[in-house]
């Protein structure tokens, strides 16, 4: 599927509820909302591919062609707000799957969610890797957000194409960094996912790391690469026919879901290193003077992404 087309099916779900109660007490916001279910990027590396499993689909295409989309999102979250199911506290939207994918620039569901939060003045946060949340720069520029991540693993061409066969390109993501920061909305980056022996080069993460500087980014938080099993193995049907050398050594590293803490330790020390010697906060800032996100430190290891998914 070429990048902008859409996905085979979709199927509109009313759900019973929009907003997910994230109950670990360390993550910094309380709540999450995903208007949908699958993703047209299609990333290989995507942790939220072993999500699709649990609705009888597989982790491979299935999940970029076989979309979910919780239709009357809108409607939902605001009979939820009326009931006062909201105790307070940071709403993250796009914790699990894009809600900028390609279908909202059809369906536009994300924006109906953002319109209620607007109404309600409540904060949040959020996650994507597509330029399409500029056309909503005007609700952004009206509510509380917390923070923008834009997520970018590399500006490798070659390296995107062959693991992001349907994203926006890297480049237009440092576009979208820098009009949202002109037009007053906090926002940076997500350096994620640090693939080993792919974007893990100081190369590499200097060139993201000085561009990111460049186009006035508030911070490049950095996340190495998680493997569950089922998506493991899709992830190593896709870049072994191109990194046949590369697929070895990393089927070596990650015998896991995860690479082994010396390993993690010392690669996010460096990284971490580059990106405060580009001027960049590794952690991503309330406005107000709070920390809205942080990935672990080096002496950290790294726990299940922040997501809490509400089944349809």
């Amino acid at each position: 599927m070429a990048s902008g087309s859409l996905p085979d099916r979709w199927f509109p779900r009313r759900p019973q509820s929009v907003l997910n109660r994230v109950m670990d007490p360390g993550m910094p916001f309380g709540w999450s909302v995903n208007p949908y279910r699958g993703c047209g990027h299609g990333c290989h590396f995507c942790y939220a591919r072993g999500t699709h499993t649990w609705l009888g689909y597989h982790a491979d295409d299935s999940f970029r062609n076989n979309i979910l989309v919780k239709r009357d999102a809108d409607r939902v979250l605001r009979s939820e707000l009326k009931k006062g199911r909201w105790k307070g506290g940071g709403i993250a939207i796009g914790t699990a799957t894009d809600p900028y994918q390609q279908l909202e620039g059809k369906l536009g569901v994300t924006r109906s969610i953002l319109e209620v939060l607007r109404e309600y003045g409540i904060p949040c946060s959020i996650t994507t890797r597509s330029p399409l949340i500029l056309r909503d720069l005007d609700l952004l520029k009206e509510m509380k957000v917390t923070s923008v991540q834009i997520s970018v693993s590399t500006l490798d061409e070659t390296v995107w194409e062959r693991t992001e066969p349907a994203s926006p390109h890297p480049r237009q993501r440092f576009r979208t960094v820098s009009e949202l920061v002109k037009a007053g909305v906090p926002a940076g980056f997500f350096l994620a996912p640090v693939i080993p022996y792919l974007t893990d080069s100081e190369e590499t993460v200097e060139e993201v790391a000085r561009k990111a500087a460049a186009v006035g980014a508030h911070f490049l938080s950095p996340s190495l690469l998680r493997l569950k099993p089922e998506v493991k193995s899709w992830f190593f049907r896709r870049i072994q026919p191109y990194y046949p050398l590369e697929a070895a050594r990393l089927a070596r590293l990650y015998e896991g879901a995860r690479a082994p803490a010396s390993f993690h330790d010392s690669l996010m020390a460096r990284i971490r290193s580059q990106i405060e010697s580009a001027g960049l906060s590794l952690s991503v800032s309330d406005p107000d003077g709070g920390e809205a996100f942080r990935f672990p430190k080096s002496s950290e290891r790294e726990g299940e992404p922040p997501v809490q998914l509400c089944l349809f």
